[in-house]
């Protein structure tokens, strides 16, 4: 059997000013390096079953979770299949790596930008067009 194992990670954005806070939650393969779940809004145990919710079958059935400790976790992902580590552990480098690359390429996700969205709808629809793009520019996996 084929251990699946995903990396989940949170980081902040805002919309309108930098009062109005929205966490993007993701999860990522750790094999295919693809964004696997997505969910937009706040930092708290709603959000993070959001993000659970937003997992195919086969990753809430069978996956591997790393997260960092931010308690939120412990409520959403099924306390045998997730484990929380510190950033030393190396158990979550893929995803944050990509939370890099999302700030970098993404102009809404930079700290200190002109270019910040002003609606809820166009920056969530700009997240998923990137993730979308991301996933579709990986390169195919395959099987000997």
């Amino acid at each position: 059997m084929h251990l699946i194992v995903i990396e989940c990670d949170e980081l902040w954005s805002f919309v309108g000013n930098k009062y109005d806070k929205q966490w993007v939650w993701l999860a990522i393969d750790r094999e295919t390096r693809e964004i696997v779940g997505a969910y937009i809004g706040r930092r708290d145990a709603e959000a993070a079953q959001g993000l659970w919710a937003s997992l195919p079958e086969v990753y809430q059935e069978s996956a591997v979770s790393y997260t960092d400790f931010w308690g939120a976790y412990k409520s959403a992902i099924p306390q045998d299949r997730h484990h929380a580590v510190g950033k030393e552990s190396g158990q979550t480098n893929h995803i944050e790596r990509f939370n890099c690359t999302i700030r970098q390429r993404a102009s809404r996700l930079v700290r200190k930008a002109l270019s910040f969205s002003k609606k809820l709808a166009n920056h969530i629809g700009a997240i998923w067009y990137f993730i979308h793009y991301y996933n579709a520019a990986r390169p195919v996996n395959q099987v000997p």
